[in-house]
């Protein structure tokens, strides 16, 4: 076929059957993944056994390093949510803050919120308080909902412990805490980005808080939120965020550690140096959070409501951990069938960085099928044995290039495109693209320019010419942002 090795014909069959799956018929992402990596194993070359062989030790072997990580996330999340944690976050730095900076508080409520908690839930816990600030049609209620949501969906997409972050850094073979690390810094950049461009939204729809809603309707919201928070008995800022913060700072405790390990080996025998190491792992950073999340922010709930709370979060992880568990075992047979290892010949000949693949994949399948975490898994487990092969790749940046691609025109198959929409009021088209496309867009293009500055710098292939896709995507948005103001 076109003279094509045999793993890479089986590949591309395999991507145009998974894509004819997801979008044409009923099977689940979990179920195609599986069908598309038998189909890169047999037709590539494998035998049927070597192909279930492959597909059981990717399974596992993923699932292996992240699946206990994923389930603790998910249980702290469920606490955070049904706390008031997150309630409590976003109303201290609304006062922090100060007046006049409403959606830069939500903005970063979103941010730390949505590390834990699914974005969908975590909009609909907070924007309640997006409304009672819109009271009297002072704030826009546009700015502050798109803010809120664009704080969310970045660190939901880049930031471990949520599962797609997390399947990635497995499938790339990278440190949990290293991708925390890096992912809390670059997605800084987009949330800021959205933000800015939530505020011009305000200046385009001035009137969107009457067009929505009464000032009597939003004054009545306004009481009502105010006077049911006063009822009810939120936690402390500080308890709120220790079951976040806590596992961060352990794991950055292990990270400077073993850095100074490197070049003084003796450390390594230090008791102090041990126990952080232990107390550092994502696992046991984690398991402590959990635990002080129950004691801390449910003081009065009995054992059997607050195990009913934990096994909600876990239920809801159960098909990404499925789906990340396939990706792996795609990952896998690409890697077996020798597929990765022919494609890297020719990525390594391409004028761009190897380190725009899974950027590239990932936003295609994106933009395709609407989840973020299935883009960000597809690409992973294409790209991940393809950049293995080719020498000096930085694997972190690559795992962040594959989240970052997956927050690509969030539109009408995303399920937070319809959650952000709808809650605000907007039925309109083409202001619910403008609403909530561009934006996501705006934070893909900047968090891809991150990656690819990230890498001239750190990495071994990086190029300026790398930046002309998502410049250039992002020059375009300004060009039509500068038209419309006009």
């Amino acid at each position: 076929m076109f003279g094509l090795p045999t793993p890479i014909i089986g590949l591309i069959i395999a991507v145009f059957v998974l894509v004819y799956l997801v979008l044409k018929t009923r099977v689940h992402a979990f179920i195609a993944m599986l069908i598309a990596s038998s189909i890169a194993g047999l037709i590539g070359g494998m035998t049927a056994q070597e192909t279930l062989g492959a597909i059981s030790k990717g399974f596992g072997g993923t699932l292996g390093g992240i699946g206990i990580v994923i389930g603790l996330g998910v249980m702290m999340g469920s606490i955070l949510e049904v706390s008031g944690a997150a309630e409590k976050m976003a109303y201290s730095f609304i006062k922090i803050l100060g007046k006049k900076k409403e959606e830069w508080a939500l903005a970063i409520t979103g941010y730390i919120v949505s590390i834990p908690i699914f974005v969908d839930s975590a909009f609909v816990i907070l924007y309640p308080v997006a409304k009672a600030l819109a009271k009297n049609g002072k704030r826009s209620l546009l700015t502050l909902g798109v803010a809120l949501a664009g704080g969310l969906v970045v660190t939901h997409h880049t930031v471990p412990p949520t599962p797609g972050p997390l399947g990635v850094a497995g499938l790339f073979n990278v440190d949990i805490g290293a991708m925390l690390l890096v992912g809390m810094s670059m997605a800084a950049f987009p949330v800021i980005g959205i933000v800015l461009y939530a505020k011009w939204l305000d200046k385009k729809y001035p009137d969107f808080n009457q067009q929505v809603f009464t000032q009597e309707e939003l004054k009545q919201k306004y009481d009502d939120y105010i006077e049911s928070r006063e009822k009810k008995n939120l936690p402390s800022l500080g308890l709120s965020l220790l079951p976040i913060l806590l596992p961060i700072v352990l794991i950055f405790i292990k990270a400077i550690l073993d850095l100074i390990a490197k070049s003084a080996p003796e450390l390594s025998h230090n008791v102090i140096y041990q126990t952080f190491v232990f107390l550092g792992h994502p696992i046991i950073a984690l398991a402590i959070s959990v635990l002080i999340s129950v004691y801390a922010l449910l003081p009065n709930v009995d054992k059997n409501t607050t195990a009913l709370h934990l096994e909600e979060g876990v239920k809801t992880a159960g098909i990404i951990l499925l789906v990340t568990g396939a990706g792996g075992a795609l990952g896998a047979v690409l890697r077996e069938s020798g597929a990765g290892a022919e494609l890297a010949k020719q990525v390594a000949a391409l004028p761009i960085s190897p380190i725009l693949i899974p950027f590239i994949v990932s936003t295609l399948v994106r933009f395709i099928q609407g989840s973020g975490t299935v883009a960000m898994i597809t690409a992973a487990s294409i790209s991940a044995p393809i950049l293995a092969q080719i020498p000096g790749v930085n694997m972190l940046l690559a795992a962040q290039a594959a989240t970052m691609g997956s927050l690509f025109f969030g539109y009408f198959n995303d399920s937070l495109f319809w959650v952000v929409n709808r809650m605000m009021g907007i039925s309109d088209v083409k202001k619910q693209m403008i609403v909530w496309s561009v934006p996501t867009t705006i934070a893909w293009a900047i968090g891809g320019s991150m990656v690819i500055f990230a890498n001239l710098i750190w990495g071994n292939d990086g190029s300026l010419f790398d930046l002309i896709l998502p410049l250039g995507v992002l020059g375009f948005i300004m060009l039509y942002k500068n038209h419309t103001s006009n």
